[in-house]
């Protein structure tokens, strides 16, 4: 079930590939109790949950000791997919749901996941500040940006420039005209599956 994650990132210890294994069944049992993943969609785990956050690392790897604060992140998406391939790198995760953040810190807790800190709290409250900022399609751009902008460090660890980190599909050129700035990544260039199509990592430097 893990072959597409071995082929592209070779890397990954015995230990990371455990837990990448471990995830579906974690997911499965959770998902009887506590609907973080849509019965269609929970089939499709590998491909459209921890894939699909992993496209970030292929749009910019995180060096060791780099902070990012996953925002809305539901059941732990991208956090802890990310969190399992950067075991160096420290993720906050934040979700306004209570219920979805019970399910995060489970998870963590039985992958044995020291890099991770999750908190029932809206963007807005965050505290501290980081290297970046990565969502899964929370909202409009427009509104998430404000929200977190404040939250990014100016102190640049990596190549580009600390930022923002969105996983976003389908057409963006009207979202992203108010941010010049703005960088996109298809995921297609990456994955072969039917699902990146039209997934893209935008990147929004702060």
């Amino acid at each position: 079930m893990i072959t597409s994650i071995i082929n592209q990132f070779p890397t990954i210890n015995a230990v990371q590939k455990k837990q990448f294994e471990s995830l579906m069944p974690l997911y499965q049992d959770w998902n009887q109790r506590i609907n973080v993943i849509s019965r269609t969609d929970i089939e499709h785990f590998y491909t459209r949950h921890v894939l699909h956050s992993l496209g970030i690392a292929k749009a910019q790897p995180f060096i060791a000791d780099s902070k990012i604060l996953d925002v809305g992140t539901g059941g732990g998406f991208p956090g802890i997919p990310l969190a399992i391939l950067f075991p160096e790198v420290q993720f906050t995760l934040v979700d306004s749901i209570g219920k979805k953040i019970k399910v995060v810190k489970a998870v963590a807790s039985s992958l044995g996941l020291k890099n991770i800190n999750a908190f029932h709290k809206r963007a807005e409250s965050v505290e501290g500040s980081y290297d970046f900022v990565v969502s899964r399609a929370v909202t409009h751009m427009e509104r998430f940006v404000p929200w977190v902008e404040k939250k990014i460090s100016t102190n640049n660890k990596h190549e580009c420039d600390n930022g923002i980190l969105y996983l976003k599909g389908g057409d963006l050129e009207e979202e992203l005209k108010s941010f010049p700035k703005a960088e996109t990544t298809p995921l297609s260039q990456f994955f072969s599956d039917d699902f990146f199509d039209t997934k893209k990592v935008v990147y929004l430097p702060i």
